[in-house]
């Protein structure tokens, strides 16, 4: 019986130890199973533009522009380019320039000097006023720089157009010799500005405006941004043939002012002159074309200089300060050709 017990028991001991699968062993790689750090990826340099930097007798330069031109961008330098100079280290160009960049100059606005050659001349090199360039009054083919383009002049002070204000900060300041000055028993004299400096002033506006794309609204009179405080250059300046036969700056188109002008008879616009509501509108359109006028509803002193610097720029016949029918039809034509 024992016997019995014992071969069935080992039988069956062995059938168990058969239906076991045997365990395999996974062979592990000493260097795998060790922890390790990643070495940090290299970062590849970005490739440079392909028009560089010049350097003339040691100086940088970059005359190509690589920017968008339908966006009003413009890469390209006039002057040397101005660089920091953070010792020990060094400042390189080598992917120079950045295609997101603009001109700072977009004003031109021109003044005369109420002086003679030699004290414009004078005075703008000494004293605590300047401009970019001065115009002399002289038969010659001078032009003479007092400011870099680049730096900041005094010549606006106070001023404003279209909303910007303090435009000494973007504007390019021209002041032109001309002899202006206070009449004997009041008024005032304004010379006329012969053909050869008006041809010098064409070209030296024309190049400016060419190189740093300054739209034709943005060449103003002094009395155009600051209007309560200057008058300059007055009405004998020669804003329309500037715009003729140069293509300078703002004018009106005669046929569009004529059919504003028909619309309102002078009989009609005396009527609504007396109208607080009319001379607020007024007053909005004269801000919407871009003086810094604040609409009052009255006929004050500062709508009545206002009404007269548009006068000398636009309408330099009449510059009575009074807004007559041809005033009225002219800055209806002005703000359709030239909306804000």
């Amino acid at each position: 019986m024992r016997n019995s017990l014992y071969i069935i028991g080992l039988a069956i001991g062995l059938t168990s130890c058969e239906s076991q699968k045997p365990v395999q062993k996974i062979a592990t790689n000493p260097k795998l199973s060790q922890k390790t750090t990643p070495k940090p990826a290299v970062k590849a340099k970005p490739a440079a533009p392909q028009s560089q930097v010049t350097r003339e007798h040691g100086v940088d330069f970059f005359r190509t522009n690589i920017a968008d031109p339908t966006k009003k961008d413009n890469t390209i330098s006039y002057g040397s380019i101005v660089s920091a100079n953070p010792v020990p280290y060094k400042v390189v160009k080598t992917y120079f320039p950045a295609v997101a960049q603009n001109f700072r100059q977009k004003y031109i606005i021109l003044h005369y000097t109420a002086l003679d050659n030699d004290k414009s001349v004078s005075v703008l090199t000494s004293q605590s006023v300047s401009a970019h360039y001065l115009v002399n009054d002289m038969p010659d083919n001078e032009v003479y720089q007092l400011v870099d383009e680049n730096k900041r002049a005094y010549h606006a002070g106070i001023s404003s157009w279209r909303g910007a204000q303090n435009l000494n900060d973007t504007s390019l300041g021209i002041e032109i010799v001309n002899l202006a000055q206070d009449a004997p028993g009041g008024g005032f004299i304004f010379p006329d500005f012969p053909d050869y400096q008006v041809k010098k002033i064409a070209a030296l506006v024309k190049d400016l405006a060419t190189r740093y794309q300054i739209s034709p609204v943005n060449i103003l009179a002094h009395a155009d941004i600051a209007p309560t405080r200057k008058q300059d250059p007055g009405p004998k300046f020669p804003w329309k043939k500037l715009y003729t036969d140069y293509q300078i700056g703002m004018w009106y188109d005669d046929a569009t002012m004529q059919n504003f002008l028909a619309q309102t008879p002078p009989e009609s616009l005396a009527e609504q002159m007396t109208s607080s509501s009319f001379i607020y509108k007024v007053q909005v359109m004269f801000r919407e074309f871009g003086y810094g006028i604040e609409p009052s509803g009255t006929w004050d002193e500062a709508t009545k200089k206002t009404i007269t610097a548009f006068q000398y720029h636009f309408r330099p016949v009449n510059y009575s300060g009074v807004l007559d029918a041809e005033t009225y039809a002219i800055l209806q034509a002005l703000l359709q050709k030239y909306p804000k």
